[in-house]
Formats: structure tokens, C-alpha cells, sequence
């Protein structure tokens, strides 16, 4: 069965799982265009605030300069809002990183944290423990930070295409359709992102793995953001994590919810989540639908196990763009990573392999014969497609708006 429970709220220490808040996901800013190399050897998790900050390769701005890179927190450069703080839209020097005047030099996108407590200080430093020593092409890059009397900045390179979520549930020109092609790229590209977290040195467990933290360049590859819940995974002869259950509703693994033990297969269960959003355009929880499809996992996985019925998941707005053989490998997959047992759920590098070469059958079809393209949606049932949505959906726009929608943050706990 599915982890469905109620909404909750995220943050972390990085030595600790008691502390609760809110947070705003946000998207990131196109710092280079060039690719980066990986960096996979860091530190044991440093336990104070000084020593995670002296470790971290960030830049220190302070609030004057980031005061003057988003014109004093115009309004007009507000990206998006929430419970954790504002994002602005800033500018900086794209070789020096000083800041400089709004439209001179490069976008990046400024978090500002709600100056009301202390709610969110702890997620804050949880983002510089990680982000400033972790750096990998499908993570989001943090470059700088302000830590000023009450202040709290972060600096994050600016994503054009912002979350992976406004694309598939958001409707409006402001956001462009994602087709099949697309959908395959940034799975693969996310997968990429939780594999090198997962690795042999890294052992890094993301924990709040979900569409809203996938965030898209120009090229809409994708990068992993918000890694305040983000926990270093377990060492030694040790087989888990004990931590308070926390992250966003319908998520979670389902052993996880039950004894609070975090490992790397809890992070590919909401991968298996995710995949399953990908595959069928639903939300992993809706409650404007109707019982008994609320909660995507429950209602989908009888279908995943079928071959015959897959089509019932697919999203009718890819009408004609997989085989069917591309939608039961899919399928397939996104059943695995959501095995109620732990240990029969693949792992990352595994996941990658599968997906990789999906995308590389889907590329050869793509250049090769597309008459062996089915269409499952709709002409498979004889009927309008499960989901109720239209195939002649509009397509948006594929420019970027001046304002993101960021994603809103869950407002009470997941677990008490």
C-alpha cells in the first residue's frame, strides 16, 4: 500500500532530526552553461555552526549587498513565496560574484528567511553543510550566503524553467508541457542526482525527494534542490537512521512512517513516487478526486502490475509519443522503486541504468521508425482517458515568465 498521511512541514539540523519549520522550495539561477565535475569527498557532518561554515565553499555577502542585488527586495523581484521566506531575483558578477546593480551581470535567485524566530536558522545551515561542499550537475548550486544579526540569506543559482511540479500540474501559458521525451530526460537526470548522494562516500540521504525540488535549467535538465531535511546516511556496521518521521505528504516510505528508520531505499521509494507522477500527470495526493483515487501509489499500483492495463496510468497529454513497450518498462521500474519491502526496491545506480537506457530506445525511435509508436490513451479504453484531462490540452509558452510560481510548503507536521 501507499504512504498517504497528512501534510507536514520540513527542516533539520545536520547532526539532528528534532527540529521542525517551513519552507519555501525555489527554483535556482543558470550560473554557467558549462557542465561541472562531480565532487564526491567531503567531511563527517561538522556539528557547529562555525565549523560548517568555515568549511563550506561558499561566498559571504553581506545584507547590504544582497540589499542592493535585489534592488532593496523589490517587490518586482519577488520569485516566489512561503512559510520558510521570499525569493528574490538578483544579480551578481558571474567571475568575481560581488554583487552588482539589478540587470547588470548574472541572475541568481536570493531566499530570504522570515526574520520572525528562528524557525528556519537550523534548515539554513543544513543547505551551506551540503550544498557547500557537494557539487554535481543534477544538483542545484548554492554560491553564496548572509548570516547578519537576524539576518539569514541564501544565494542559489537561478533555474529559468523553475520546478519540475508547475510544469506537470500547473496549467497557463507560463508553463510548457513536458512531453514524454522531456519526462524521460529529467527523471534520468534526478536519478543521476540521488545516485551520487547514495554513493560510497557521499552517503547522503536527501529525505524530501518530491517534483517541487526538482528544479530546470534553460535545457530543462534537472537539479535537485532544498536539502534542509537532508540527513548523512548510516555508517559503520549501522543499517539505518533513527530520526523523527518528517517530509511532504505522500512521499514518505512506508517503513520509514512506521519506525522513523531513514536509509537510501527510503529515498528511492519517493523516487518511485515521483516517476509515477511523471508517468500519469496526477499528483501524488488529490483530494479533488475521488476516494479511492486520492492517493496516487494505492490507486495506481494495480495497473503498474499489469501489463494489459498500464494505459489506465498514462497521461493522456502523451497521447502517441511511447511504445508500449517504453510505458511497461516505466511502469515496471516505478513498481519496483515502490516495493512495500525495502530490499526488493533497486537502487540508484540501478535506477539510472534502467532509465538510461529507456531514453537511449526512446532517442533510437525517435530517429528511426515512428510508426511503432501506440496510441495507448483514450483508443486503448475506448473511452475519455481515467485522468479527465483533454488531449488537445494546450501546450503554454516555453519562455520563462519574469515570476515563478514557487511551490507553497506544507503549513502543519507530517507526524507527531
Amino acid at each position: 500500500m501507499g504512504a498517504c498521511w497528512s501534510s507536514g512541514t520540513k527542516a533539520v539540523s545536520p547532526s539532528s532530526a528534532g527540529f521542525t519549520s517551513r519552507s519555501v522550495s525555489r527554483e535556482g539561477y543558470d550560473i554557467h552553461s558549462s557542465s561541472r565535475n562531480s565532487s564526491a569527498s567531503i567531511p563527517m557532518t561538522p556539528r557547529s555552526e562555525g565549523e560548517i561554515l568555515q568549511s563550506s565553499n561558499l561566498k559571504s555577502y553581506s545584507y547590504n549587498d544582497l540589499r542592493i542585488a535585489t534592488k532593496n527586495f523589490s517587490p518586482d523581484n519577488v520569485l516566489g513565496e512561503g512559510g520558510f521566506g521570499s525569493v528574490f531575483k538578483g544579480w551578481i558578477d558571474e567571475h568575481s560574484l560581488s554583487v552588482t546593480k539589478p540587470g547588470i551581470g548574472m541572475v541568481v535567485a536570493v531566499k530570504k528567511l522570515n526574520q520572525e524566530g528562528f524557525q528556519g536558522h537550523k534548515e539554513w545551515l543544513a543547505e551551506i553543510n551540503y550544498l557547500g561542499q557537494l557539487q554535481h550537475p543534477n544538483l542545484v548550486k548554492l554560491i553564496g550566503y548572509c548570516l547578519e544579526d537576524q539576518h539569514r540569506l541564501l544565494v542559489y543559482e537561478y533555474m529559468p524553467k523553475g520546478s519540475v511540479e508547475n510544469h506537470l500540474f500547473r496549467r497557463g501559458s507560463h508553463f510548457q508541457q513536458l512531453s514524454w521525451t522531456l519526462r524521460l530526460k529529467i527523471s534520468l537526470g534526478a536519478a543521476r542526482g540521488l545516485a551520487f548522494l547514495h554513493n560510497s562516500e557521499t552517503k547522503v540521504i536527501y529525505r524530501d525527494f518530491k517534483t517541487s525540488n526538482i528544479l530546470l535549467d534553460t535545457n530543462y535538465n534537472a537539479r535537485l534542490s532544498d536539502f534542509g531535511l537532508a540527513r548523512d546516511g548510516p555508517t559503520g556496521d549501522k543499517s539505518h537512521v533513527s530520526t523523527r518521521v518528517m517530509g511532504t505528504h505522500g512521499y514518505a516510505a512506508p517503513e520509514y512512517l512506521a519506525t522513523g528508520h531513514l536509509t537510501a531505499k527510503s529515498d528511492v521509494y519517493s523516487f518511485g513516487v515521483v516517476l509515477l507522477e511523471m508517468l500519469s500527470g496526477r499528483r501524488a495526493i488529490d483530494k479533488n478526486r475521488p476516494s479511492g483515487e486520492q492517493c496516487l501509489v494505492e490507486w495506481a499500483k494495480p495497473y503498474l502490475a499489469n501489463k494489459r492495463r498500464v494505459f489506465r496510468v498514462m497521461d493522456s497529454r502523451l497521447e502517441g509519443q511511447y511504445s508500449l513497450n517504453q510505458a511497461q518498462r516505466a511502469a515496471t521500474l516505478a513498481f519496483q522503486c515502490l516495493s512495500v519491502e525495502p530490499k526488493y526496491r533497486p537502487n540508484m545506480d540501478e535506477v539510472v541504468r534502467i532509465l538510461g537506457q529507456l531514453r537511449e530506445s526512446n532517442d533510437q525511435v525517435k530517429n528511426g521508425d515512428h510508426t511503432k509508436k501506440h496510441r495507448l490513451s483514450g483508443s486503448a479504453s475506448g473511452h475519455g482517458h481515467p485522468n479527465g484531462l483533454p488531449s488537445s490540452a494546450s501546450t503554454g509558452s516555453s519562455d520563462a515568465p519574469k515570476k515563478f510560481a514557487y511551490p507553497r510548503p506544507s503549513a502543519s507536521f507530517l507526524y507527531a
